[in-house]
């Protein structure tokens, strides 16, 4: 079964024609739902960061007794440069 007609599209690729830092986002996340994890990363590097940074957000919304700026700051921080360094890779070599 194919969700691609259902995902959503990419507003700055539409009006833009170029790939945005988070074009690649949602069909890896459906790679990652079925299982394929290294088409997952080969498609969007920033899969598991991504994963990672917003788990976190959750946990500093739902649990307010711990602090978790500095490791969202950190995570933010490593998820830019898997996003600048995936996109580079998709663009310059693949």
């Amino acid at each position: 079964m194919t969700l691609e007609k259902y995902m959503l599209p990419c507003l700055f690729k539409t009006f833009s024609g170029y790939d945005c830092l988070g074009c690649g986002f949602q069909r890896s996340l459906f790679l990652l739902f079925q299982g394929d994890f290294s088409a997952a990363f080969k498609m969007y590097p920033a899969i598991y960061t991504c994963l990672l940074l917003f788990i976190f957000i959750a946990f500093h919304f739902l649990d307010t007794s711990r602090n978790y700026k500095k490791l969202i700051w950190k995570l933010a921080i490593i998820n830019l440069f898997f996003m600048l360094g995936g996109y580079y890779l998709k663009h310059f070599y693949f």
